[in-house]
């Protein structure tokens, strides 16, 4: 056996969820039966299994941080959780239908003139992921069209007319970039064309940095860019990065070449990953520090798609 079925058979004995996305995205196998799974086995249906009667877990729509409704439904989307599963379903329309703020984004504060870019980018990925209707995202999807920095990107703090700034954050981009493309892949048309072109300054900010590089100085922005982070939450790293690129179906890129250096060089020698939790209660434990199923499956299913 070579070392990569090695690794393989042992991501095919983890969560339910890894096997589905280790199925579909190493073997390129379908297995539906593995997919419909993550709802009554491990972290999937453990997650489900902390839902509230009223719909929410946690205190509601974003208390505490990782227990909230907001990261959970995140996360079951992460999983791969299927868009029809009634409880997730119900739970994203009521995030909808009743967590916007004066905007028409999603506000946890119900109040806020210009809501976070960073949380509606979430939103929009859960939600349209769990079958929302293209009515109930539109708002969402003015709140950040409009808020797109003159760079291409994206920042939460960038609010105008209040506190406008001039440039993006990669935290905020790709979350913003996973939700359009989410939103897209849903098939809505609200503004097509327009979150299309937005999908692709995003891509351009993201690429001109290289995933973690400066754009004036060259140097590394932060050093935990370049430790992968499972769940990442709202945080950037360049293996959710680079995931996100994938996930959107951008090319490669020469401008990829440093962070796929910099993924490869955390290659345990076993051919596996180790990944970082970021602090806080959670449903279900994080992966061993000692090596992660998924930064594991992540870093693979990059490299199979931009390492020449």
């Amino acid at each position: 056996m070579t070392a990569r079925a090695e690794v393989v058979e042992w991501l095919l004995a983890g969560d339910v969820a890894v096997a589905h996305q280790t199925t579909r995205d190493l073997l390129h196998r379908t297995a539906p039966g593995l997919r419909t799974r993550i709802a009554t086995e491990g972290h999937g249906a453990a997650l489900l299994a902390a839902r509230r009667s009223d719909g929410h877990w946690g205190r509601g729509f974003y208390q505490p941080k990782w227990t909230s409704t907001h990261y959970t439904l995140l996360e079951l989307c992460n999983l791969g959780l299927p868009g029809d599963q009634p409880a997730a379903v119900e739970s994203a329309a009521l995030v909808l239908a009743r967590e916007k703020g004066p905007d028409g984004g999603l506000d946890p504060s119900h109040r806020a003139a210009v809501s976070d870019a960073c949380i509606n980018g979430m939103g929009l990925r859960y939600a349209s992921w769990f079958g929302a209707r293209e009515e109930d995202l539109a708002s969402l999807v003015d709140v950040l069209l409009a808020r797109t920095v003159v760079d291409g990107g994206f920042n939460c703090r960038h609010r105008p007319p209040h506190a406008p700034l001039a440039h993006s954050s990669l935290h905020t981009t790709v979350s913003v970039l996973e939700g359009f493309t989410s939103y897209l892949a849903a098939g809505h048309r609200h503004r097509r064309e327009e979150v299309v072109a937005a999908q692709g300054t995003a891509v351009e900010f993201v690429l001109r940095h290289q995933l973690f590089r400066s754009e004036r100085t060259g140097e590394v922005i932060r050093e935990d860019f370049l430790v992968p982070h499972h769940p990442p939450r709202w945080h950037f790293d360049i293996l959710r990065g680079l995931d996100c690129l994938a996930g959107a179906g951008v090319p490669p890129d020469p401008r990829m070449e440093a962070a796929l250096e910099a993924l490869l060089a955390r290659r345990r020698r076993d051919g596996t990953w180790t990944a970082r939790a970021w602090p806080g209660r959670t449903h279900v434990p994080p992966d061993p520090p000692s090596r992660s199923r998924w930064a594991t499956l992540t870093a693979l299913r990059v490299l199979e798609r931009y390492a020449t």
